[in-house]
């Protein structure tokens, strides 16, 4: 949810999970699975279009994700679907991770935005700055753009040294 003046705008947001790159965008009036479709149409197109296999889309169970148009965009690109079990956000840690960097670094120090062409206008700059200025301790200190078109990432920063979790071998 973004709030502007008088109302609230959604953002329909697509990341790469390896380099965490917004690839596709839109802020829309509401959560209509259109808008989603639009912001998978940019991050297909982004990624080079036509035959994706062995990509994988993950989302939440949200109905916009569910429903037959977005899913016959996925398959008709070969992009296997994966959803998660239930409705817990750490399910969807990097959808929510994206969430969280948008809002917390800019949307809430900022002024309310005057209306969806403003929010737009300023999201626009936020996310190019994401992908293409701030550099992501999950992946070296490396930009997320420069990762997404092959530079290899660095080791995760925030990972404690000397600490095994259970997915570590």
């Amino acid at each position: 949810y973004i709030w502007i003046e008088g109302g609230v705008c959604y953002l329909h947001l697509i990341t790469d999970a390896y380099s965490h790159a917004v690839l596709g965008w839109v802020l829309a009036p509401g959560l209509q699975a259109d808008y989603t479709i639009q912001a998978l149409e940019q991050a297909i197109s982004e990624s080079g279009g036509g035959n994706l296999c062995g990509t994988i889309h993950h989302s939440d169970r949200g109905s916009q994700y569910a429903c037959d148009a977005y899913v016959n965009v996925l398959t008709g690109h070969h992009i296997r679907i994966s959803m998660t079990e239930s409705y817990k956000p750490t399910d969807n840690a990097v959808a929510e991770r994206m969430n969280g960097i948008l809002k917390c670094e800019w949307i809430y120090g900022m002024s309310l935005f005057k209306d969806e062409d403003e929010a737009r206008q300023q999201i626009a700059r936020m996310i190019d700055f994401y992908n293409n200025g701030r550099p992501h301790m999950s992946i070296g200190m490396k930009k997320p753009m420069d990762v997404y078109y092959g530079e290899v990432p660095g080791k995760c920063m925030w990972k404690k040294e000397g600490k095994k979790r259970a997915d570590d071998k």
